[in-house]
């Protein structure tokens, strides 16, 4: 049989080597693009508090409307089932992100439809205005905390599917009591910036953000310091940002909780995996409570005990700019 020719070989080797590059660009192009959204997986992770295993990863902008739906929850009274209920529906409507398309005339996290009452169109993208008014119907649903999640979802949405939310309430649970405050230091996320996403930066942001959320009183409680003026009962603002500096500190108190037997350590548990949550939109690099404290970008993401730092009722966060 005869050798192959010398210019059968030389095409071989060429095609080899041309292929061999095109897999290389590939694999850089990936590795950037892994690099820049977050690393490897989805970003964010929320495990269970019973050490039983059991975890959800989802993206960095489905941890930010999560944390959003959970923030009107509460801040509404509604216990962390209807968080659950709410955060379910949404992972089965539009997989907990804000669209602006859906069947018809659904828009949203909720893919209400302004035809059908719910809104008018800006306000329903608006993630605040449509988680309240999810949760304003689901409080008008009689015993929702005794039905099961699929039933409650289905009493409210009203959807040609109605068992299609069962499947979501074992991570819509995890999510619930990670960002409700009940299971602490089980929320965490790479933290990594994507430039190409990032608005807003800063302590600034960063309190914009939570007055969205949680209401002016988050940041501002009653006798807290005004437009300059000396606080009336409090010794000390509530968030302290100075000119130049990158931290917001959230002293965490029974003025500004949420009451109907919600406690402290609640509290401030759900509003520092809020701001991991919000750790690339708002480019925030570190967030402490409790004597724990979690990093952007660590390899594994996970909170430690934070060392030299105090622990109390305060939750810290250190944004990158």
């Amino acid at each position: 049989m005869p050798e192959p020719s010398s210019t059968l070989k030389r095409r071989g080797r060429l095609f080899r080597i041309g292929a061999a590059f095109v897999v290389l660009l590939a694999l850089a192009g990936y590795l950037v693009v892994q690099y820049v959204t977050g690393g490897n997986g989805p970003g964010c992770k929320v495990v269970s508090g019973k050490q039983d295993g059991e975890a959800y990863e989802f993206t960095p902008e489905q941890a930010v409307n999560a944390a959003t739906i959970a923030a009107v929850g509460t801040g509404r009274g509604m216990p962390e089932r209807a968080v659950a209920i709410a955060l379910a529906t949404s992972l089965q409507e539009s997989g907990l992100r804000n669209i602006q398309h859906g069947d018809r005339d659904s828009l949203g996290l909720f893919q209400q439809r302004p035809s059908q009452g719910w809104g008018k169109p800006q306000q329903i993208l608006d993630p605040t205005y449509a988680a309240g008014v999810f949760y304003e119907h689901l409080a008008k649903v009689p015993d929702y905390q005794k039905l099961p999640l699929t039933v409650a979802a289905q009493r409210v949405q009203r959807s040609g599917f109605p068992e299609a939310y069962a499947k979501h309430e074992p991570d819509a649970a995890l999510l619930a009591a990670a960002l409700t405050g009940t299971s602490p230091a089980t929320l965490t996320c790479q933290g990594r910036v994507d430039a190409t996403t990032v608005r807003s930066a800063g302590p600034d942001a960063v309190r914009a953000a939570l007055v969205r959320d949680f209401g002016r009183d988050v940041v501002q409680p009653a006798g807290a310091e005004v437009s300059g003026r000396k606080p009336k009962s409090s010794p000390s603002p509530s968030v302290s940002a100075s000119s130049g500096s990158r931290t917001v500190t959230l002293p965490v108190t029974a003025v500004n909780r949420p009451a109907k037997g919600r406690t402290v350590r609640e509290r401030g548990w759900q509003l520092a995996h809020w701001a991991v949550a919000n750790a690339t939109a708002l480019h925030i690099e570190r967030v402490s409570f409790g004597g724990q404290e979690w990093i952007a970008g660590n390899t594994d993401s996970r909170w430690r005990t934070a060392g030299g730092s105090p622990g109390g009722a305060a939750v810290r966060i250190v944004t990158g700019q």
